[in-house]
């Protein structure tokens, strides 16, 4: 992607600053599909085919860089993508705020920043009591989706995941082969082109 501008509309404040769940069916204007959340859209390259593709789903995304989430709320408009809301903001400062208990059908967390530097992994979205929040706000049989390209991050993050209680169909430990009829990010596209290993697990909440 060219290089992106700081667009001046900020995006998703408003959802942001409540300091409860909303009904979401009057956030996405009627809409009473599955609602997802992807942690870190970076420019939007999964969110943005995703909501295309499933129009029926209500599609929050965090991105903490004005400058992407700004870029992806504008594309999703100019998209005509009413099923997708931008957040430009820390999720693990709000989440916390504006999800109900089991209220989620899926999480998506794609390529997280790996953090290297030990003062600044609780950064990470997998930490222990952030991912048993997560796993708290799913919706029985919920969906996570993990994806990383780093294998330092993709096995404890995985053992973390299974720990919290989330179901590996193929086995504790098992990494996801690619599906041809998933969604690729950006950068994922890019890896399935020059043969980079890309780790994917797809784990779900007891029913």
């Amino acid at each position: 992607m060219a290089r992106i501008p700081l667009r001046s509309d900020p995006t998703g404040l408003d959802l942001a600053a409540l300091e409860a769940p909303p009904d979401w069916k009057v956030v996405f204007g009627g809409g009473e599909g599955p609602l997802e959340v992807e942690i870190g859209c970076g420019a939007g390259g999964f969110a943005l085919e995703y909501c295309r593709r499933n129009p029926t789903v209500r599609y929050l995304a965090f991105e903490w860089r004005k400058k992407y989430a700004r870029e992806v709320a504008f594309r999703g408009q100019k998209g005509g993508l009413g099923n997708l809301r931008v957040i430009e903001a820390d999720a693990k400062q709000v989440l916390p705020k504006i999800l109900a208990p089991s209220s989620v059908d899926a999480f998506h967390l794609q390529f997280p920043d790996p953090w290297w530097k030990r003062a600044h992994q609780r950064r990470a979205i997998l930490w222990p009591d952030f991912t048993a929040f997560l796993v708290s706000r799913l919706k029985p049989g919920g969906l996570f989706d993990f994806r990383t390209d780093v294998e330092d991050r993709a096995t404890p993050g995985l053992t973390l995941l299974e720990a919290a209680g989330l179901e590996n169909p193929l086995g504790k430990g098992q990494f996801h082969p690619f599906d041809p009829d998933e969604v690729p990010s950006t950068r994922e596209r890019r890896y399935l082109v020059t043969g980079q290993p890309v780790y994917r697990a797809r784990l779900r909440k007891p029913i």
